[in-house]
């Protein structure tokens, strides 16, 4: 093969600014691949149009953008083997979203910053005061779903408008504000089961057909360590460091987590850090059976 217009990976490093390691690297994921690889050496060799993707790889790379995405943006773009016309587009609006992506975790991170310094400063529960209440037994229409942060509003949007309209038809007598059950810790690098619940009277009408996904349960009474947050302090992050209150509330009193938190909607407007926002945390606990029981 004429090698004149290749330059050896070496060279190609050098003019890039990736290392031998990062371009065998990016080879195997598919991301930079040689023009050339010599069959007795395995030596690779890289085109002069192919520096400007190496280059663009590098720059993605420093923004944090996964290899995955890269490799879809080139292959869609072009990598250098197949030229295309105007690249350009495709990798603005993907930069763009990279952008706002990055902006959302920055203020993920700077709030949960704000909330670990106000805990070092303050206390951890300074700002949230725990309290025992009984619980009655429930009968609730549920549906659930496995969901990280992302995907919760998107869930108990389309979970409750479903389940009202069942409850329309019935029609249920609501017993209570509707809320949300966690079973584990719902961020964005989490994901567990939520389970959307519309508790109504069990003496009243019942549903007749419930949609796809929905069932109805009863829950027993149960004693319930709480906390009310409102405003601001209802958006996620800050809302976790309610669920941290309690839990850490839990544990001091030597209560047993007796089954997974409740957020109760006591007042919701639809947008999270809305000043008229007011949510209940309720854990649901129960004394702890001795050793010699």
């Amino acid at each position: 093969m004429d090698r004149t217009n290749l330059l050896p990976i070496g060279q190609f490093a050098q003019a890039s600014g990736l290392s031998v390691t990062a371009l065998r690297h990016y080879d195997a994921s598919g991301v930079l691949t040689p023009a050339f690889v010599d069959p007795e050496s395995g030596y690779r060799y890289f085109r002069r149009d192919q520096l400007r993707s190496a280059q663009l790889v590098r720059a993605l790379r420093r923004l944090d953008m996964p290899i995955e995405r890269i490799r879809g943006l080139l292959a869609g773009a072009g990598d250098g083997a197949e030229p295309v016309t105007d690249p350009a587009p495709r990798l603005a609006a993907a930069l763009r979203d990279h952008l706002k992506a990055a902006e959302r975790r920055l203020d993920v991170q700077r709030s949960l910053v704000h909330g670990l310094l106000t805990q070092l400063t303050e206390g951890a529960d300074m700002n949230h005061r725990v309290t025992l209440r009984q619980g009655a037994a429930e009968r609730v229409l549920v549906r659930g779903a496995m969901v990280n942060h992302h995907g919760l509003d998107p869930f108990l949007g389309t979970a409750y408008q479903d389940m009202y309209a069942v409850a329309g038809r019935g029609p249920l007598t609501f017993a209570g504000p509707a809320f949300v059950r966690y079973h584990g810790l719902c961020d964005e690098e989490n994901e567990t089961l939520v389970e959307a619940c519309l508790p109504f009277w069990e003496s009243g009408a019942q549903p007749e057909e419930l949609g796809e996904g929905m069932s109805v349960r009863d829950i027993p009474e149960c004693t319930y360590a709480c906390t009310v947050v409102e405003g601001a302090a209802t958006a996620f992050p800050e809302i976790l460091t309610a669920y941290d209150a309690v839990a850490n509330w839990i544990a001091e009193h030597g209560f047993a987590f007796a089954g997974p938190v409740r957020s109760t909607f006591l007042r919701w407007t639809g947008t999270p850090d809305h000043p008229d926002n007011r949510l209940e945390i309720a854990w649901p606990v129960e004394e702890p059976v001795s050793e010699g029981s």
